[in-house]
């Protein structure tokens, strides 16, 4: 009778245990593109790229807050709620003022700060000569030539 009882038991735990494995949380935010590669950027010259994102989720939306983890990257997003089946935009521009790669992250949070998601962007950023052309020794001789 013991064995019995605590096989029962042991079969109500894993039944229990498992329904509650199958409960999930809707996620309503869906993004097009999770990350963008500039490519070879001129330093100096800010670039900036467009997060579609859409709500597939039944109720409204709100993006709590969208931040970077420098003051080179900055998104930018609407504060008023995404209706479902709506779609709406972040635009996240980046300062390239620093030579080299990178590979900036932006943290979506949203649904009252419940639930996150990172976008990146990433790029290199090549330093842009000094003058505006090459000098070139011909010119000299050039100015010199009388016609």
């Amino acid at each position: 009778m013991r064995k019995l009882a605590f096989f029962l038991i042991l079969t109500i735990s894993c039944f229990a245990a498992g329904a509650q494995g199958n409960i999930a949380t809707e996620d309503a935010l869906q993004i097009r593109d999770m990350s963008f590669d500039f490519g070879k950027i001129p330093q100096g010259k800010p670039v900036y790229h467009v997060f579609e994102i859409t709500n597939t989720g039944k109720e409204q939306l709100k993006l709590d807050d969208v931040h970077a983890t420098c003051g080179c990257t900055t998104p930018e997003w609407s504060k008023d709620p995404i209706a479902p089946g709506a779609t709406a935009r972040i635009r996240v521009g980046y300062n390239a003022a620093a030579e080299g790669a990178f590979d900036k992250p932006i943290t979506i949070t949203y649904n009252n700060s419940q639930q996150n998601k990172v976008i990146t962007i990433k790029g290199i950023v090549w330093k842009a000569p000094d003058g505006a052309a090459p000098s070139n020794a011909a010119v000299n001789f050039l100015k010199k030539q009388t016609f």
